[in-house]
């Protein structure tokens, strides 16, 4: 099986440096090929494949079109979507083990509660069943399930059915171990080594009123080298 991967990682306007660490990382840890492409929503608007309209509960600007990586694929093979808030910490070849045929998509299945209900940017923080497992994805793009996001149906369903993932049945949803997700200031810190990806989800050191956070550091790092002199905003 081929041992390259593609990765779309979500592009937000109001943080760009976050989707560039992401990218980064990512890169400088993989032992695999890579190729990493950002989703960026307002392209998809240009080309006419994007028709939703604004929802004031969208907290970034691929809410929705995080869904659309199947289709950006041609439907083949496997891709992998995850947010830009995430700090790679390790190979993400080990990802590549969840390529299971039988499977739609594989992610790691939180049960997640956030406490706080506005995130750091002044965003709201909806809770709903399944939260979180849509923020990073490796989708199965030649499932007969996954190859039910066509854009008219993304378009057209509510974000319910696509975060919950209720276009796949429970059993075609594989597991994907928690390090690859690691929710800061939610997930326990691990007693040896690091998570393989942590990802900033209430708000990262790129807001210059949340630095005090796990592997804020790490982060502070890799993007003094992405881009020196930066601010966080």
């Amino acid at each position: 099986m081929d041992q390259s991967l593609d990765i779309y990682i979500g592009w937000d306007s109001r943080e760009p440096i976050a989707y560039d660490v992401a990218e980064k990382t990512l890169k400088d840890h993989a032992s695999v090929p890579v190729r990493v492409f950002p989703i960026k929503v307002h392209e998809l608007v240009e080309q006419g494949v994007y028709t939703r309209d604004i929802d004031p509960l969208a907290s970034t600007e691929f809410t929705y079109s995080r869904f659309f990586v199947p289709y950006m694929a041609g439907f083949k093979g496997w891709a992998l979507f995850c947010d830009c808030d995430f700090l790679f910490l390790d190979d993400i070849a080990e990802i590549l083990q969840h390529r299971d045929p039988s499977l739609a998509v594989a992610c790691v299945k939180h049960d997640y509660t956030p406490k706080a209900t506005v995130k750091m940017d002044g965003k709201v923080q909806t809770n709903y069943p399944r939260k979180n497992w849509s923020s990073f994805m490796l989708f199965n793009c030649e499932h007969p399930s996954t190859q039910q996001l066509t854009p008219e149906r993304i378009n057209r369903e509510s974000g319910a059915y696509l975060h919950r993932m209720q276009w796949a049945g429970d059993d075609e949803i594989g597991e994907i171990l928690t390090r690859w997700n690691w929710l800061e200031g939610w997930n326990e810190k691990p007693e040896t080594g690091t998570p393989g990806a942590v990802h900033f989800t209430n708000g990262g050191p790129w807001f210059k009123d949340w630095q005090n956070v796990d592997y804020g550091d790490e982060w502070r790092a890799e993007a003094d080298k992405v881009e020196p002199g930066w601010q966080p905003i």
